[in-house]
């Protein structure tokens, strides 16, 4: 990069940062002319476009800049969401997919910060009630597992891949997820309701019962777990 393109290329990032959408096109236009292979620049100028609703163009240059660096996550998940906004639900679900089959980073960073992590896990989240809204269990629990990977303390999206795994005809797997999460969360009320509906489904009816008397001690208003109750013998 030569020094007038470095000072161009600065420009525009500050003025992308500080909101001055035109100043940012204006500097990086001829960059992408002299400096195509720049994708962080191809990223930028997609999110300048999508900020104005051009949801084309920024389709466009998101895809270049996953095409010159495949691992570009934040790349990656502006794709995703323009895709959703143009209604390509199943081209978003599949870049989401492709992308947990390799370690993605940020653009010039070794490693994913926490903040892409949680959106990439919410996206996988996203996948699986999709797939658990339609009754494909397998889908939702590989789904649930791939966001777990991305964000393992997200105890809300561990509940759903318990309630996947039981309906999988996994209940074991099923009853280790509901522990893990009341072992980190005890108060998780949810969670032990569903870890004695699980219980129940083994036959561990004694275990089944203690869990849910166990929610009705702490919170009495908890009229699933007085139902389930009364399914005990």
């Amino acid at each position: 990069m030569t020094a007038g393109e470095r000072e161009t290329y600065l420009l525009g990032r500050q003025c992308f940062q500080t909101g001055d959408d035109a100043g940012a096109l204006r500097a990086f236009r001829p960059l992408l002319e002299s400096r195509p292979r720049f994708a962080d620049v191809h990223y930028m100028v997609g999110m300048l476009h999508e900020r104005q609703g051009a949801l084309e163009p920024a389709t466009n240059s998101f895809e270049r800049a996953l095409a010159i660096n495949p691992g570009y996550s934040e790349a990656v998940l502006a794709l995703a969401g323009v895709y959703e906004q143009r209604g390509m639900f199943d081209a978003s679900r599949s870049l989401i997919e492709r992308s947990a089959e390799q370690p993605l980073r940020n653009e010039g960073a070794e490693r994913v910060d926490a903040t892409t992590r949680a959106k990439l896990a919410n996206l996988h989240s996203a996948i699986g009630d999709a797939y658990a809204e339609v009754g494909d269990w397998r889908e939702a629990v590989d789904a649930y597992r791939k966001a777990l990977d991305r964000a393992p303390g997200f105890h809300d999206i561990r509940y759903r891949l318990g309630i996947a795994l039981r309906e999988t005809g996994l209940p074991s797997q099923s009853l280790a997820e509901f522990r893990r999460i009341l072992r980190m969360s005890p108060d998780y009320m949810e969670a032990r309701v569903q870890l004695g509906l699980t219980c129940y489904t083994l036959g561990r009816t004694d275990e089944a019962r203690t869990a849910w008397n166990e929610v009705l001690e702490i919170d009495s208003s908890r009229d699933d777990a007085r139902m389930y109750l009364r399914m005990v013998p």
